[in-house]
C-alpha cells in the first residue's frame, strides 16, 4: 500500500500539487582467492551479444579513451533490467563515481522524487548513462566518448528492451536521437529510438532542475505525457 503521505512530499519537493495515479505497469567472474569480482572482458570487446555480466565485465575493463585514467571505478547501471522504462541521462558526477551507480546524488535524488510523483519507484525503471565514466569536473561529453560508449548502451537498451525510453537532458536526448535540437525544442513529442522505434520522451535533467526549479512544472507535464504513452503502449501489448 503505498504511503500517501510520503507521497505528498514527494510532489511538494517536484512543487506540484498531490494527484491520484490510476493504476500503471509497473559480466564478472568470482576472483578464485578472495571471491571477489573481477573483470572479464567480451573477447575482441565486441558487446553485440553480450548477456548482462559480460557486458558489465566488458564496461568495468574498458580503456577505449582517457577517462578510464581519472576515474574511480566505472557507472553501468541500475534497476529492473526487463522495465518498461527506461531512463538515460548523460555521464556520472562525482557521487556516481564514488559508488559506481548511476543518479545517487541530489539530482538523482530529485529523479526519485520525479518517478515517485509519477506512480513509480527507482527500482521498476532500468537508469544507464550515455557515458559509463565521469568526465573530469563533470564537463559535457566529449563526441569522442560518446562513440566509445556507444555499443555498451546499445546493448543495454538491447537487453532491456523497454517499450519507452525517457532522455534526461539535451546531451542524452540530442545524442540518442541524433540532433541538435535543443530540450525545449524535443519534448512534448513522442519520437523514435533507432531502428527498433522504441518510442523516446525528452524532458530536463534533474540536475537542470536543482538550478532552475520553477522548470518542475514543466518536467511534471512531459512526466505525465510519458506515463501517459506508456500506458497506451503497454495496453496494446496485453491485447
Amino acid at each position: 500500500m503505498r504511503d500517501t503521505g510520503r507521497h505528498d512530499e514527494y510532489l511538494e519537493a517536484m512543487g506540484i500539487q498531490r494527484w491520484v495515479a490510476r493504476s500503471a505497469r509497473s559480466g564478472m567472474a568470482a576472483d578464485p582467492a578472495g571471491g571477489k569480482p573481477v573483470p572479464v572482458p567480451v573477447p575482441g570487446d565486441d558487446v553485440s551479444s553480450a548477456g548482462w555480466e559480460a557486458l558489465q565485465a566488458s564496461v568495468a575493463a574498458c580503456r577505449r579513451c582517457a577517462l578510464h585514467e581519472t576515474r574511480t571505478q566505472t557507472v553501468f547501471g541500475t534497476g529492473e533490467r526487463n522495465a518498461g522504462w527506461m531512463i538515460i541521462g548523460e555521464a556520472p558526477g562525482a557521487d556516481e563515481d564514488r559508488q559506481g551507480e548511476p543518479f545517487v546524488g541530489r539530482a538523482g535524488q530529485l529523479l526519485n522524487e520525479m518517478l515517485y510523483a509519477a506512480g513509480y519507484r527507482r527500482e521498476q525503471v532500468y537508469i544507464a548513462n550515455i557515458l559509463k565514466c565521469r568526465p573530469p569536473g563533470n564537463r559535457n561529453p566529449l563526441p569522442a566518448e560518446v562513440n566509445c560508449c556507444h555499443d555498451y548502451l546499445e546493448r543495454q537498451i538491447e537487453l532491456v528492451q523497454p517499450l519507452m525510453i525517457l532522455a534526461l537532458g539535451g546531451i542524452a536526448a540530442q545524442n540518442l536521437l541524433h540532433t541538435e535540437l535543443s530540450v525545449g525544442r524535443l519534448r512534448g513529442i513522442r519520437h523514435s529510438y533507432g531502428k527498433s522505434g522504441i518510442p523516446l520522451i525528452v524532458t530536463y535533467h534533474p540536475a537542470y532542475l536543482l538550478r532552475s526549479p520553477l522548470e518542475k512544472r514543466k518536467v511534471w507535464d512531459d512526466l505525465r505525457y510519458a506515463r501517459q504513452v506508456y500506458r497506451e503502449l503497454a495496453a496494446r501489448g496485453s491485447d
